[in-house]
């Protein structure tokens, strides 16, 4: 199934680019930004000395956003939810299958801009390469990152929050980004402790061992106040509430900043649960309008709300003590049961 879709997407691609440029397995790259055509002007290496080109990764950029948009045109297409579900992995695939799913198979299109793109320079046997692209969607900066296994897929997504930029990536002399190593230490906090670093703040806030470690606001020590006061309020009313973050195998990625520091691009689950305290109490748990196209009230015992959630943050370089700070996100609820 898996071969079989992406063939068919790979046609749809193709077909709706007719016209416009030859297809001849990936799409040609969109105009460039101004910032993008600059880079652009310096030579470009031969596939054989990287991984992707920084031509290749436009035409990526390009494939899988022209056909993610064709199959969200509402339509009887069977199997339209797993063929969009294949142009993701990582955190995307559960946020595209609940994109789906909430809406009656009519998810929102967006609207895009021309890519600025950062392509590490990895070597030409890397066995899993990734690039990101800065984008306008729906007239909002956004971060996006492509990443590859079998074939290029969509892994993260996630706006600049109001007052945020991306920091100035570090490139070589032909555009070329750089990508960190999982245990690089010439920055605060080393991409493989990206994610717990930033579930402990959220969920311990101030008084945690991680605080400070990362800044405070609306997506770290607001969250974990929140959970603190939908705690005591559920007390109060009967009922017990807890709420996790994990990071679920989800993949992270790291560019070099110019200042020394990092770009780190993740993923987050979280999980709330809300219980009744007795088998006795039977006067059911509320259902958020959020989660009512998940599970269907009323809901008695148990009620589990799964989200996910992706970042990027940008964190000092070792030399820079400081904390990390959230400069875009995006997410939502992907699951939910209840008993």
């Amino acid at each position: 199934m898996r071969a079989y879709g992406r063939r068919w997407l790979l046609a749809l691609a193709c077909g709706m680019l007719a016209g416009a440029t030859a297809c001849s397995g990936a799409a040609a790259p969109p105009p460039p930004t101004r910032s993008a055509a600059a880079v652009s002007a310096t030579p470009t290496p031969s596939p054989s000395l990287v991984a992707i080109t920084r031509a290749e990764a436009g035409e990526v950029f390009r494939r899988i956003i022209l056909t993610d948009d064709r199959l969200r045109v509402k339509s009887p297409l069977e199997g339209r939810l797993g063929l969009a579900a294949d142009l993701t992995t990582g955190g995307q695939t559960p946020l595209s299958v609940a994109a789906y799913l909430s809406t009656g198979y009519a998810p929102p299109r967006h609207r895009w801009g021309a890519p600025t793109l950062y392509v590490p320079r990895f070597a030409p046997g890397e066995t899993a390469p990734w690039f990101s692209a800065l984008v306008t969607r729906d007239g909002r900066p956004a971060l996006l990152t492509f990443a590859r296994s079998d074939d290029w897929r969509l892994s993260s997504a996630a706006e600049l929050l109001p007052g945020q930029r991306v920091p100035d990536i570090a490139l070589d002399a032909e555009g070329y980004a750089t990508a960190l190593a999982a245990d690089d230490r010439t920055v605060t906090i080393s991409p493989q402790f990206m994610q717990p670093v930033h579930a402990s703040v959220a969920e311990t806030g101030k008084s945690g061992v991680t605080a400070g470690l990362v800044a405070a606001g609306p997506y770290t020590t607001e969250i974990a106040e929140q959970i603190a006061e939908l705690r005591e309020k559920a007390k109060a009313d009967g009922y017990s509430y807890d709420s996790i973050f994990s990071a679920d195998n989800f993949p992270v990625y790291a560019l070099r900043t110019a200042d020394g520091g990092a770009l780190i691009q993740y993923s987050l689950s979280r999980t709330t649960t809300t219980t009744t305290k007795t088998a006795e109490d039977d006067w059911g748990i509320p259902v958020p309008d959020t989660a009512r196209w998940a599970v269907d009230p009323p809901v008695r015992r148990s009620l589990r709300l799964v989200e996910t959630h992706q970042f990027a943050t940008a964190v000092p370089p070792i030399a820079k003590a400081g904390a990390a700070a959230v400069i875009a996100h995006d997410g939502g609820l992907t699951r939910a049961s209840g008993t």
